[in-house]
């Protein structure tokens, strides 16, 4: 089975501490805060910002392997995932994520392309892995 690790550090209190995340490999960090989640500073990341990275290479990854598997390979697929923090009972809880794709494949049908997307939205390990998600929505268009 393949493992992947990532590790965060969160210092002082709730408001006033201050953390950061990084890649097991070491490939990337970042800083975070209770403003950079709830609030307005732009000047880090959040856990809900890594989840949508997550989510957008994984199923771009996925929609790619349909795609081929279909003989088309693409050229690129590009996605942009936007998750949205709410509050259910009380309490944070991501409400929504929407996944935004371009897709650039010589040959294929949208009808075609319409279903592999929804597969791969269904299908890759990170979606499956949010299924307490309420919502996720998919917008997918071939480029040209």
């Amino acid at each position: 089975m393949k493992k992947s690790t990532a590790k965060a550090q969160w210092n002082k209190g709730l408001k006033n501490g201050s953390g950061e995340v990084a890649s097991g490999r070491g490939h990337f960090k970042a800083s975070y805060t209770f403003a950079s989640r709830f609030g307005d500073d732009t000047s880090a990341t959040n856990p809900e910002e890594l989840i949508g990275a997550a989510h957008a290479g994984c199923f771009s990854m996925f929609l790619s392997s349909l795609l081929e598997k279909a003989n088309h390979e693409p050229e690129s697929v590009q996605t942009t995932a936007t998750v949205h923090l709410g509050e259910k009972d009380g309490a944070p809880q991501i409400m929504l994520i929407e996944l935004n794709t371009e897709a650039r494949v010589e040959g294929i049908e949208d009808d075609e392309f319409q279903k592999l997307a929804q597969e791969a939205k269904a299908n890759c390990p990170v979606s499956k892995a949010l299924g307490a998600v309420p919502e996720i929505k998919l917008t997918a268009s071939l480029k040209k």
